[in-house]
Protein backbone atom coordinates (compact mmCIF):
# COMPACT_ATOMS: atom_id res chain seq x y z
CA UNK A 1 0.00 0.00 0.00
CA UNK A 2 1.40 3.58 -0.67
CA UNK A 3 1.96 6.51 1.83
CA UNK A 4 -0.77 9.40 0.82
CA UNK A 5 0.83 12.64 1.66
CA UNK A 6 -0.58 14.40 4.62
CA UNK A 7 0.67 17.74 3.09
CA UNK A 8 -1.12 17.58 0.19
CA UNK A 9 -4.48 16.92 2.58
CA UNK A 10 -3.30 20.32 5.02
CA UNK A 11 -2.81 22.01 1.81
CA UNK A 12 -5.98 21.36 0.41
CA UNK A 13 -7.98 21.65 3.47
CA UNK A 14 -6.71 25.07 4.43
CA UNK A 15 -7.86 26.10 1.35
CA UNK A 16 -11.05 25.06 1.52
CA UNK A 17 -11.11 26.86 4.67
CA UNK A 18 -9.88 29.78 2.71
CA UNK A 19 -13.25 29.37 -0.01
CA UNK A 20 -15.52 28.24 2.38
CA UNK A 21 -14.76 31.74 4.87
CA UNK A 22 -14.58 33.90 1.94
CA UNK A 23 -18.52 32.40 0.18
CA UNK A 24 -19.71 33.26 4.38
CA UNK A 25 -18.36 36.52 3.99
CA UNK A 26 -19.73 37.76 0.82
CA UNK A 27 -23.32 36.32 2.06
CA UNK A 28 -23.19 38.44 4.94
CA UNK A 29 -21.61 41.19 3.68
CA UNK A 30 -20.35 42.93 6.58
CA UNK A 31 -18.35 41.33 8.82
CA UNK A 32 -14.97 39.42 8.63
CA UNK A 33 -13.38 36.08 10.00
CA UNK A 34 -10.90 36.75 12.68
CA UNK A 35 -8.15 33.95 13.40
CA UNK A 36 -5.96 32.70 15.65
CA UNK A 37 -3.44 30.25 14.93
CA UNK A 38 -1.15 28.33 16.85
CA UNK A 39 1.29 26.11 15.62
CA UNK A 40 3.92 23.45 17.86
CA UNK A 41 6.25 21.20 15.82
CA UNK A 42 5.81 18.65 18.37
CA UNK A 43 2.26 18.84 18.11
CA UNK A 44 0.71 20.27 15.02
CA UNK A 45 -0.90 23.41 13.64
CA UNK A 46 -4.23 24.84 14.72
CA UNK A 47 -5.90 27.47 12.52
CA UNK A 48 -9.42 28.50 14.40
CA UNK A 49 -11.44 31.26 12.47
CA UNK A 50 -15.08 32.76 13.84
CA UNK A 51 -17.05 35.41 12.20
CA UNK A 52 -20.03 36.95 14.50
CA UNK A 53 -22.40 38.53 11.92
CA UNK A 54 -25.36 40.98 11.79
CA UNK A 55 -27.26 40.32 8.54
CA UNK A 56 -27.44 36.94 7.60
CA UNK A 57 -24.84 34.65 9.70
CA UNK A 58 -25.15 35.78 13.07
CA UNK A 59 -21.87 33.05 14.33
CA UNK A 60 -20.06 30.73 11.97
CA UNK A 61 -16.52 28.80 13.30
CA UNK A 62 -14.43 27.20 10.57
CA UNK A 63 -11.60 25.29 12.52
CA UNK A 64 -8.52 23.89 10.75
CA UNK A 65 -6.03 21.26 12.99
CA UNK A 66 -3.07 19.03 12.17
CA UNK A 67 -2.32 17.12 15.07
CA UNK A 68 0.74 14.90 15.13
CA UNK A 69 1.95 12.57 17.55
CA UNK A 70 4.44 9.66 18.55
CA UNK A 71 1.40 6.96 19.86
CA UNK A 72 -2.11 7.10 19.87
CA UNK A 73 -3.94 7.08 23.65
CA UNK A 74 -5.19 3.25 24.72
CA UNK A 75 -8.42 4.58 24.27
CA UNK A 76 -7.57 4.76 19.88
CA UNK A 77 -5.81 1.64 20.19
CA UNK A 78 -8.20 -0.61 22.50
CA UNK A 79 -10.71 -1.16 19.51
CA UNK A 80 -8.15 -1.15 16.62
CA UNK A 81 -4.82 -3.25 18.24
CA UNK A 82 -3.15 -2.64 14.82
CA UNK A 83 -2.84 1.29 15.76
CA UNK A 84 -0.69 0.31 18.92
CA UNK A 85 2.72 1.69 19.07
CA UNK A 86 2.48 3.73 15.45
CA UNK A 87 2.96 7.60 15.49
CA UNK A 88 -0.15 9.71 13.52
CA UNK A 89 -1.43 12.50 11.78
CA UNK A 90 -4.98 13.94 11.84
CA UNK A 91 -5.49 16.76 9.67
CA UNK A 92 -9.34 18.15 9.84
CA UNK A 93 -11.64 20.97 8.89
CA UNK A 94 -14.71 21.33 10.71
CA UNK A 95 -17.34 24.53 10.42
CA UNK A 96 -20.67 25.07 12.44
CA UNK A 97 -23.25 28.21 10.42
CA UNK A 98 -26.03 29.34 12.80
CA UNK A 99 -28.12 32.05 10.60
CA UNK A 100 -29.73 34.73 12.01
CA UNK A 101 -33.51 33.67 10.37
CA UNK A 102 -34.09 31.26 12.80
CA UNK A 103 -35.80 29.22 9.67
CA UNK A 104 -32.80 28.71 7.92
CA UNK A 105 -30.77 25.18 9.07
CA UNK A 106 -28.16 25.43 11.15
CA UNK A 107 -24.91 24.18 9.47
CA UNK A 108 -22.55 21.15 10.80
CA UNK A 109 -19.63 19.92 8.60
CA UNK A 110 -16.51 18.11 9.49
CA UNK A 111 -14.02 16.14 7.43
CA UNK A 112 -10.94 14.05 8.74
CA UNK A 113 -8.18 12.59 7.14
CA UNK A 114 -5.88 9.91 9.28
CA UNK A 115 -2.94 8.52 8.93
CA UNK A 116 -0.92 6.09 11.69
CA UNK A 117 3.08 4.71 10.49
CA UNK A 118 4.92 2.28 12.06
CA UNK A 119 8.49 1.17 10.17
CA UNK A 120 8.32 -1.82 8.44
CA UNK A 121 5.11 -1.65 8.00
CA UNK A 122 2.11 -0.20 5.78
CA UNK A 123 0.74 2.65 6.64
CA UNK A 124 -3.01 2.51 8.21
CA UNK A 125 -4.91 5.49 6.99
CA UNK A 126 -8.56 6.88 6.13
CA UNK A 127 -10.26 10.02 5.41
CA UNK A 128 -13.64 10.22 7.20
CA UNK A 129 -16.63 13.53 7.63
CA UNK A 130 -19.96 14.18 7.47
CA UNK A 131 -22.24 17.14 6.96
CA UNK A 132 -25.51 17.78 8.31
CA UNK A 133 -28.17 20.30 8.74
CA UNK A 134 -30.54 21.25 11.84
CA UNK A 135 -34.26 20.47 10.79
CA UNK A 136 -36.13 23.40 9.80
CA UNK A 137 -39.35 24.74 10.91
CA UNK A 138 -42.15 23.03 8.68
CA UNK A 139 -44.55 24.44 6.94
CA UNK A 140 -48.39 22.41 5.77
Amino acid sequence: MSRPDPDLVRNYLLELQEQICSALEQVDGTVRFQSDSEEDPEVGFSLPRVMAGDKVIEKAGVHFSHSRGASLPRAATGSRPQLAGRSFQAVSLSLIVHPVNPFVPTTHMNLRFFLAEKPGEDPVWWFGGGFDLTPVYGFE
